[in-house]
């Protein structure tokens, strides 16, 4: 029977040295498991926003006492070698997930997700009924975490409300998703796109706000993006001779979402002459608050507007949505003779 062979002496060592350093590995994970598991087992909704790093998950985790140590958090992320693997979306943080539970979650990417379109210069009350429409969160919850004091100062949005920070784009939330959740996500959103706009860096919460007033209400006059930065250059020259801005849009804002009427077909005189300090046809200056969610062109108009004289624009195609610039009003009365001989010879 033929001898079994010896293995050299060093061989034998690197084999034992090899089986020492998958133990302690094991051992070392377990260890960084067991260091990074939360004390009592905290649930809740968890959100990787895309591009977010181990080290910024991990640092989120701990602070929403998801995991006890966001060290220990990263460092078992890097041992098992999924660092770099983590997925974006929004997960269910179950009551008693080990830290290596979370991990395995976000690597896997598992979800459970309603898809949440909203689309460009929707108000806050529309958000808030579209969010319960589809299960994701009670309105009267979304309402009243846009309306906190706390949050909105963490967020860092001025004013009294979140109406006008929250980006209008598609959102994946699952169900029951937390109402405060649903405003972090699409008012980070609307501060992501804002750093794309060079103007906006170094403005006081005042000047934002206004800005931001501005492109609420271009948002709901323009319909050809070409004349967004058109418009607010309208508004942005009114407001600087002390004229009122004369925005329909503000008068619907107050017939809406004031004082709770259906969406007029038509805006009567006697609605011009409401007394409400969001109507711009009663009150000179901005109003109090932005009137809708701006999406990306009007909030770029808003902070690029054209340099031009005009003080008047009038809707000159209904269909295409065009309109007639003018800085006088004898140009602007006759571009209204205009538009209503073109209709009554069409």
């Amino acid at each position: 029977m033929p001898k079994r062979a010896r293995k050299h002496p060093i061989a034998r060592a690197a084999a034992v040295a090899a089986a020492l350093v998958v133990l302690a590995a094991g051992a070392l994970g377990i260890a960084l498991a067991f260091l990074a598991s939360p004390p009592g087992g905290a649930g809740g909704i968890f959100t990787v926003e895309k591009g977010d790093s181990a080290a910024t998950i991990g640092e989120e985790l701990e602070r929403r006492g998801f995991v006890r140590s966001s060290l220990a958090f990263i460092a078992l992320a890097r041992l098992e070698g999924e660092g770099a693997s983590l997925q974006a979306g929004s997960y269910r943080v179950e009551p008693g997930m080990g830290a290596r539970d979370i991990l395995e979650m976000l690597v896997s990417g598992r979800q459970s997700m309603t898809r949440v379109t909203v689309p460009e210069g929707y108000t806050l009350s529309q958000i808030a009924a579209l969010v319960q429409e589809l299960g994701v969160a009670r309105s009267e919850d979304f309402l009243a975490s846009a309306r906190s004091r706390q949050l909105l100062a963490e967020l860092g949005i001025p004013g009294t409300s979140a109406e006008g920070y929250h980006f209008p784009d598609t959102y994946f939330f699952s169900s029951d998703y937390p109402a405060e959740g649903v405003v972090r996500a699409m008012a980070g959103a609307f501060f992501k796109r804002l750093a794309s706009i060079p103007e906006s860096a170094s403005l006081s919460p005042d000047e934002l706000r206004e800005r931001v007033i501005v492109a609420s209400i271009v948002e709901r006059e323009y319909k050809d993006a070409e004349e967004a930065p058109l418009m607010a250059s309208v508004f942005y020259n009114r407001l600087k001779i002390g004229m009122a801005l004369q925005s329909c849009a503000t008068v619907v804002y107050v017939l809406t979402e004031r004082q709770g009427k259906p969406h007029p077909d038509v805006i009567l005189d006697r609605d011009l002459k409401i007394a409400d300090p969001y109507n711009t046809y009663a009150q000179r200056g901005l109003p109090p608050g932005p009137i809708s969610n701006p999406g990306f062109t009007a909030l770029e108009a808003a902070f690029r507007p054209e340099r031009t004289s005009y003080l008047y624009f009038r809707l000159t195609d209904g269909d295409s949505g065009r309109h007639h610039f003018s800085a006088t009003l004898e140009e602007h009365i006759d571009a209204r003779r205009l538009y209503i001989k073109k209709r009554i010879g069409s």
